[in-house]
């Protein structure tokens, strides 16, 4: 069972693994690789699903956790995770609308949308990983 304090480590754990499915998918449609793509991207489905379970139960119990540095650091923080909360709330609806063109085998209208939302996600989850490091790691709770 895991604990809801270890659920910020295992959601910047989802987030880098959705981050490399992502680009890995890119890659496996670039080289023509349709099979591997699709497995990839339902991966990175997947992973990103999970997270956000994690998440919502994780701040179900924990609530909010104020970031504690101080001076330039803070609007560094506070740039990232406002650019990073935006886009993760366009994410899910661009994702949705893009798995089921994709799977609908409706390429052109999956690969005009994809354009948007593959940048998009892959911001969300490397910006993700780096709201847990500032959060956690950058800056020690007292």
């Amino acid at each position: 069972m895991i604990e809801v304090t270890s659920l910020p480590t295992v959601n910047a754990t989802l987030n880098s693994l959705s981050a490399i499915l992502l680009f890995a998918g890119y890659r496996f449609i670039k080289a023509g690789k349709q099979s591997a793509h699709r497995t990839t991207m339902l991966a990175a489905c997947g992973s990103s699903t999970l997270f956000l379970i994690f998440y919502l139960i994780y701040h179900y119990h924990v609530g909010s956790v104020p970031f504690r540095g101080q001076g330039w650091i803070r609007t560094v923080y506070f740039t990232i995770l406002i650019s990073h909360t935006i886009l993760a709330t366009a994410v899910v609806p661009l994702a949705i609308v893009t798995l089921i063109r994709g799977l609908r085998e409706d390429f052109a209208k999956h690969r005009r949308i994809a354009r948007w939302t593959f940048p998009i996600w892959l911001y969300v989850s490397v910006t993700g990983v780096i709201v847990y490091w500032m959060l956690y790691w950058l800056v020690p709770s007292n």
